[in-house]
């Protein structure tokens, strides 16, 4: 594809969409990067200046009335939270489950060329684990739509970057991943903790070019 493209994030300020859209400004298939976000970017956040870099503040709970952002060639969601920080399941779910699938729908409608999400390794409908169960629940929704183009879903296991956040369960899991990671082999190398970066990496390989 000779003209260069437009690329929609959703999810831009997180461990991976920070790294994504960093690699997204440096990647000279890009024309433009919009960036779906609750609050006005932190100037410090990303490479600046950068004229492909597009801002737009919106309301997500009416992210059907953003449908037009949806006409860029690549979409990557990269929304995630956490129950503690989101205070409920219910409110767990409207992040990491609504608010993804709305935007699948949305590039859908907007015949975007692909849709490319963050779900988890472990995903699975049936999951007695609430987190795991929803992450999968979004997959089949996804991957069951009709008419939405190459879709996919990176799974990664536990990220490795700096978080703006502090996170005291993830950062003793991390000093416990490094240590067993080793170990983890075969089947069970996917569960070895990942960068933010190659997260990052692997979800720009799976666009459709």
């Amino acid at each position: 594809m000779s003209d260069k493209l437009h690329a929609l994030v959703l999810g831009a300020t997180g461990l991976v969409g920070k790294a994504l859209v960093n690699q997204l400004l440096d990647d000279g298939r890009y024309q433009s990067v919009t960036c779906l976000l609750r609050k006005p970017l932190p100037q410090h956040l990303f490479k600046s200046p950068n004229q492909k870099l597009q801002p737009i503040v919106i309301d997500f709970n009416q992210l059907e009335d953003y449908q037009g952002y949806f006409s860029a060639a690549h979409i990557y969601v990269c929304l995630g939270t956490t129950i503690k920080q989101a205070g409920s399941r219910s409110a767990f779910r409207r992040v990491d489950f609504e608010y993804v699938h709305i935007a699948a729908q949305l590039a859908r409608a907007q015949r975007a060329l692909s849709f490319v999400w963050i779900s988890s390794v472990g995903a699975d409908a049936k999951s007695r684990n609430f987190y795991l169960r929803v992450k999968g629940e979004l997959e089949n929704a996804i991957m069951g739509m009709t008419g939405l183009n190459n879709a996919s879903g990176v799974r990664p296991s536990l990220l490795l970057g700096e978080r703006q956040d502090f996170r005291l369960g993830e950062q003793i899991g991390m000093q416990a991943a490094k240590v067993f990671a080793p170990l983890l082999r075969g089947k069970f190398a996917k569960y070895r903790p990942v960068h933010a970066a190659d997260v990052a990496a692997q979800m720009i390989r799976l666009q459709q070019f």
